[in-house]
């Protein structure tokens, strides 16, 4: 396929997923009441850190960080794994082979896209990579100054999105945002054992389960189309315990991060391009907004008081870009 198909197709493809994106959130806000909360001030000192080039399809989907201040990123729509210097520089690590129908029944979305990322403590990234086929959707592993090679095959009916690792049981931990599901596969590949189809998982007409995230003996995950966080624990024998509903009305809700300050998060809220501060409680308010430099933020990590937060600009269409606040201490 040549570079103009693929860009043409990418427009198209970002056009549709656009529309979707927001008939979504509208409806979302729409059904629940009082969604928009006052903007409060945890965050401070806001600066959009790196931009990226969406004539390049770099559309960043999730991160991951290293200790050196370097953060990992998946370009959702370039197929790629990138490096983001201190500095904010950008070294692109891997670009994914493209599928030979060019990704189109990739579901929901239509283009092939890479998705969640984490990385391990040797430096080796994990990530997922959606295509809509069955010999590349799947599990995905970068050691360093290796070459991308798949470990664990995926549904290629389903969209493989978030990922967390738990490093006492090298255990990889992976949100199905079409078929509603997490499934577990080790770090060292082979066959992926579906971990919990708990029905609050499963999306209601565009995606479900979505970020993820490992917290005290649990799994935290977050669902687009209800806009809740849920927890799971995870049990003794390793399987998944009841699903417990820790906060609702986080219309677009992605992906999120925790604060430090007990089960507090923040969350990044896609289609209405705004960052949330979680209470425990599940009361939320809005610290971040368009006006900060976000363009439908897809995710968010955080290393000490600092907050990376990352937005694709899935709907806008103008500046994805990396921002970076300091976390104050009233967050507490």
């Amino acid at each position: 396929m040549s570079e103009n198909s693929e860009g043409t197709m990418f427009k198209n493809t970002l056009s549709k997923t656009a529309a979707a994106a927001a008939v979504l959130t509208a409806a979302v806000v729409a059904a629940t009441p009082g969604i928009a909360a006052a903007v409060s001030t945890p965050l401070s000192c806001v600066r959009i850190a790196a931009h990226f080039d969406l004539a390049r399809q770099q559309t960043p989907e999730n991160i991951a960080l290293a200790p050196d201040g370097s953060a990992y990123v998946t370009f959702a729509a370039a197929r790629q794994v990138a490096r983001i210097t201190p500095g904010g520089s950008t070294r692109i690590l891997a670009t994914l082979p493209a599928p030979p129908d060019g990704g189109i029944h990739t579901p929901v979305l239509g283009f092939a896209l890479t998705t969640g990322i984490v990385r391990a403590h040797d430096g080796t990234l994990y990530f997922l990579y959606a295509t809509g086929t069955a010999d590349l959707t799947g599990l995905w592993r970068l050691r360093p100054g290796g070459v991308p090679q798949r470990i664990a095959a995926l549904p290629a009916a389903g969209l493989p999105n978030g990922l967390a690792l738990d490093p006492r049981t090298r255990t990889l931990y992976v949100t199905d945002s079409v078929l509603g599901t997490i499934s577990s596969v080790p770090t060292t590949g082979g066959t992926p054992h579906t971990w919990s189809t708990d029905p609050e998982l499963a999306s209601t007409g565009f995606l479900g389960a979505n970020g993820l995230k490992i917290r005290e003996g649990a799994l935290w995950v977050t669902n687009l189309d209800r806009g809740t966080v849920l927890r799971i624990p995870v049990l003794r024998d390793g399987r998944a315990g009841p699903v417990q509903t820790r906060a609702t009305g986080l219309a677009g809700i992605d992906d999120f991060a925790f604060t430090g300050h007990g089960d507090q998060i923040l969350a990044a809220l896609n289609g209405p391009g705004e960052v949330a501060l979680v209470q425990p409680d599940g009361t939320h308010s809005t610290v971040l907004t368009a006006a900060d430099g976000l363009q439908n933020p897809t995710s968010i990590a955080l290393r000490g008081d600092t907050a990376y937060v990352l937005s694709a600009a899935y709907v806008t269409a103008k500046d994805p870009n990396l921002v970076l606040a300091h976390l104050n201490g009233q967050a507490m």
